[in-house]
């Protein structure tokens, strides 16, 4: 269609537009060309471009200038394809006009069917088609949905006058009414339109053509459009295209027929052709559930030359667009009509199996079929989820109760138990468990365990419930503020609602969603997954980033290995501790610590003097290294502090032989410990009032023993203990531990390595800002490894490195990177010290507003933040490597996971990310396919 010249094209007919244009077009009106063009059945129209849609913002809500001009144009062909004139009473043109943006956004935006019908041209339907009744139901759809769309009268107004017609005159199905029927209650409709809008219902087509017109792009911009976008990351700026469409009708009678077909199952992925449909109906009829629809199957008996047309028209489409198509159709007094094509929507057991088999027939690469599953739906093939019509009824039923922060994927049911220990019992006795808690603490990690998933009432995405629930693979909604969880009634309130101890609770950890009562749960079976399998496979084949996986027991590393992880980026030693039958041991060692580390130093301090100096001046040393090795052997907290850290070094040392023996010589990177001591300790305000109690009953002996724990917790407050006392800053102040650690370390190694059993150990050092400070850990390191050196009499080769997670560690990278041999950057901790944020009172007080009312464009702690934390990243890369070129540069936070994160490491250079062991898949396929974009930018 010309254009005056200089004119800006705001309107493209069918044959003017390709699938190419969907930016241009919106998906529905490039499928729309591009089925025309390949001279499918398609209804003759035309499109009103995305670029109108903006500018109708721009102008003030009103039509750019030449638009309608445009429009009427485009009419005028159309009228002279169809030979039928808009508004004539002698042979009517009716259009629907149709939303149809550049992503998918099924029923999101508004449509408008049967347009152009007024009181003359319904009298020349009828004349045409000889059938009244079906000119009467078109009319009064007509006038039911302009009325509801474009004149913004409730929907419920029409449909109680059209029900309540319906019980007056008997009618079980809407089929049943008559013309007669039909016509009175579209006399009943204009009524109600004049009631609502003080004027009476366009007639005039042109009018009702340019409001239609209008509210479609107006409903760009409603509630659902913006929510849908919001969730599904699409952009507002993005506007809708309006497709005008010859009208077909689907209610001329038994001849005719409406439905939706896939050229593939879209839930299972089954090469077949599925959908539904409906004799004698109109497209709404299908979608709105006014009517049971049939399979789509049945239509292959019922009308089986058409069936086999649209078999025909679905593989076709399918080859052409190498991709499973949702297709929509109407049948018009038995001839078949294409309205719609588009990739079909699927689920993620779908899109996996599409993927594969379009490779094994044909009709797509390996590198297409990477790039057409996204990440996340594979993690929803590993997890237990609800299955989906249960959760629908819960849904119905107002079982769903509260939402809270998505902290770890999956679906998950059981009793709400309050305590960790009562978890524990029953959930070894074979119960389902959800451990409620106000919030978790290391106390709780035995109850985590045997839980089916962990609900707390504070806490965000890096919460020690996420955080931990994320490494066993459990679902975990945390951060539900509107719980009031009283632990002494042991029972939870939400909105009116009470849920006690024992009651059962189902928690989705991928929505945030908490629901009252049992939903059934669908298991994934990884074994069974042959698809995803063979996925991954190929994935592997294209990707450059390693793929590793965070995991502190030999539990999570065989999990690890099994998810296809290629070695241990992160094993948290902490994690080890906070096991029920290690923390007294752990916190005996606590306890003894300071006062057995000042002896410890003073008599290194007067050896160090003696070993300097001169054989004659030595004597007069002698009393005082004498003096200073009685205090220490005479001393109790010394004995303790020694006995305590022997157990804790057989202890871990036989947890890192486990670890080792499942990785098979693959890389492990071992953090030492870097939470503050007083994390492994009671809470001070439990201390504080248990011993007044005993104060007050007279319980001297039990006040005896608790006293000392409350003043060495006392002393070990911190204002910001996530800034305090922590990291290398422990292993400095007290370096025992560490080299304890290191020892436990590099003995399982050699003893391995004396069994035939290849390890790489790789040591980690946490929280370092300074170069200074890791010179100190690396000394003695070298000091305990020298020492098991001895022992074993064997050398055990190690690596030595560091977590980035200061800012300062970013910028002085180059200095760093003269000791440490590797990086690992802990983006969790250096996303809260970049942004100065508290990661739980932020997520669980206003970040999530951040994100929502866009301060944010994403949660920091979820997904990296690329212009502070990567830029940072990317320093510390490029700083490290100028220093050492051969410097391996990792990632362990959470976001080695995740999608974008991911695809950002690759961009910056780093070798591997590091992940939950149940993210690894996820990780490994997001590498790929930023290695495909990569290969694509370059071309």
């Amino acid at each position: 269609m010309a254009t005056t010249t200089g004119a800006k094209k705001w309107v493209f007919l069918f044959p003017e537009g390709n699938a190419q244009m969907r930016d241009t077009l919106g998906g529905k009106g490039a499928g729309l060309s591009e089925m025309t063009n390949a001279g499918l059945p398609v209804p003759p129209g035309f499109t009103i471009t995305t670029d109108a849609c903006r500018a109708f913002y721009t102008e003030g809500r009103q039509f750019p200038p030449g638009m309608w001009q445009q429009v009427l144009d485009a009419m005028q062909v159309v009228e002279k394809e169809t030979g039928k004139k808009f508004g004539d009473p002698a042979n009517p043109l009716l259009v629907s006009v149709r939303s149809g943006a550049k992503f998918s956004m099924p029923g999101m935006m508004d449509t408008v069917l049967n347009l152009g019908l007024n009181a003359e041209t319904l009298h020349g339907l009828i004349k045409l088609t000889g059938n009244d009744r079906f000119a009467y139901d078109a009319y009064r759809r007509f006038i039911q949905m302009f009325g509801k769309i474009v004149l913004d009268i409730e929907g419920s107004k029409f449909e109680k006058i059209f029900d309540s017609y319906k019980e007056r005159v008997g009618a079980k199905y809407d089929t049943d009414l008559t013309a007669d029927d039909l016509k009175k209650i579209e006399v009943e409709y204009k009524e109600l339109v004049r009631r609502e809008t003080g004027r009476e219902f366009p007639e005039d087509p042109y009018e009702q053509l340019r409001l239609s017109i209008q509210a479609v792009f107006a409903s760009w911009m409603n509630k659902r459009a913006m929510d849908y976008r919001n969730f599904h990351k699409i952009p507002h700026d993005l506007g809708t295209a309006v497709n005008i469409v010859t009208m077909v009708f689907g209610n001329m009678g038994t001849d005719s027929g409406t439905g939706v077909a896939f050229t593939r199952d879209p839930a299972t992925g089954e090469d077949k052709l599925y959908g539904e449909y409906l004799v004698n109906a109109q497209g709404e009829d299908v979608v709105a559930g006014i009517r049971t629809p049939q399979k789509i199957a049945t239509m292959g008996n019922e009308m089986p030359g058409l069936y086999k047309e649209l078999e025909q028209i679905a593989e076709k489409l399918e080859r052409h667009y190498r991709d499973a198509q949702d297709m929509e159709f109407t049948i018009e007094r038995g001839k078949l009509y294409m309205l719609q094509t588009r990739s079909a929507k699927r689920t993620a057991q779908a899109a996996v199996k599409i993927a594969v088999d379009m490779v094994r027939q044909g009709l797509i690469s390996k590198e297409e079929a990477l790039q057409r599953v996204e990440p996340n739906q594979i993690y929803q093939l590993l997890l237990p989820r609800f299955d989906p019509a249960a959760k629908t009824r819960a849904e119905k039923e107002g079982r769903l109760v509260a939402k809270g922060l998505n902290a770890s994927p999956g679906a998950a049911m059981g009793k709400a138990i309050f305590d960790a220990d009562k978890a524990e019992e029953l959930g070894n006795a074979g119960q389902a468990v959800i451990l409620t808690r106000p919030e978790t603490n290391p106390d709780d990690v035995h109850g985590m365990l045997v839980a089916r998933g962990i609900l707390t009432a504070r806490g965000g995405a890096t919460s020690h419930a996420a955080v931990v629930a994320r490494g066993l693979g459990k679902p975990c909604v945390a951060g539900c503020e509107a719980l009031k969880v009283d632990m002494e009634r042991r029972q939870f309130t939400v909105d009116g609602v009470t849920v006690r101890e024992g009651d059962e609770i189902s928690i989705d950890g991928s929505t945030g969603e908490v629901f009252v009562g049992a939903i059934p749960t669908i298991e994934p079976n990884l074994a069974e997954e042959k698809d995803l399998s063979q996925l991954l496979e190929w994935a592997n084949e294209v990707k450059r980033l390693g793929v590793w996986a965070n995991a502190d027991y030999p539990r999570d590393a065989q999990n690890a290995v099994n998810f296809g992880a290629e070695g241990i980026g992160l094993c948290r030693t902490e994690h080890m501790f906070f096991e029920e039958d290690r923390l007294p041991v752990v916190r005996q060692m606590i306890l003894a610590a300071s006062e057995a580390t000042i002896l410890e130093e003073q008599l290194a301090r007067v050896q160090e003097e003696y070993d300097k100096a001169s054989p004659d001046s030595r004597a007069a040393i002698d009393k005082r290294l004498a003096e200073a090795r009685g205090k220490v052997e005479g001393s109790e907290s010394v004995r303790r502090y020694r006995e305590a850290l022997n157990t804790l070094e057989q202890t871990q040392k036989s947890d890192f032989k486990g670890i080792f023996k499942v990785m098979a010589g693959r890389p492990v990177v071992i953090r030492l410990l870097d939470p503050p001591l007083h994390e492994f300790l009671p809470s001070y305000e439990e201390l504080l009032v248990e011993t007044t109690e005993l104060r007050m009953q007279g319980k001297t002996k039990e006040l005896a023993e608790k006293e000392p724990l409350l003043r060495a917790v006392a002393t070990m407050r911190e204002a910001n203990p996530m800034l305090g006392l922590r990291g290398c800053r422990l292993g400095i102040m007290f370096p025992a531990i560490y080299e304890m650690q290191v020892r436990a370390i590099l003995t399982a190694a050699g003893e391995l390595e004396a069994e035939g059993v290849p390890v790489h150990p790789e040591i980690m050092i946490p929280l370092v800002g300074h170069i200074n400070e890791l010179n100190i850990v690396r000394d003695s390191t070298q000091k305990a490894a020298a020492a098991v050196t001895e022992k074993l009499g064997r050398t055990v080769s190690y690596k030595f490195g560091t977590m980035i997670e200061i800012p300062r560690a970013a910028l002085t990278a180059d200095q760093i990177a003269e000791t440490a041999e590797f990086f690992s950057f802990g983006t969790n901790d250096l996303t809260q010290t970049v942004f100065g944020f508290s990661r739980d009172d932020a997520e669980g007080k206003f970040l999530l507003q951040y994100v929502e009312r866009g301060i944010l464009p994403e949660n920091p702690f979820q997904v990296l933040d690329r212009g502070g934390v990567g830029k940072l990243l990317r320093m510390g890369v490029e700083a490290g490597r100028k220093t050492r070129p051969d410097l391996k540069v990792g990632i362990c936070g959470e976001h080695g996971g995740e999608p974008s994160s991911v695809e950002f490491c690759h961009q910056a250079g780093l070798n591997y990310v590091s992940c939950s062991p149940f993210r690894v898949p996820i990780a490994r396929l997001a590498a790929a396919q930023a290695a495909l974009a990569q290969v694509e930018r370059d071309r």
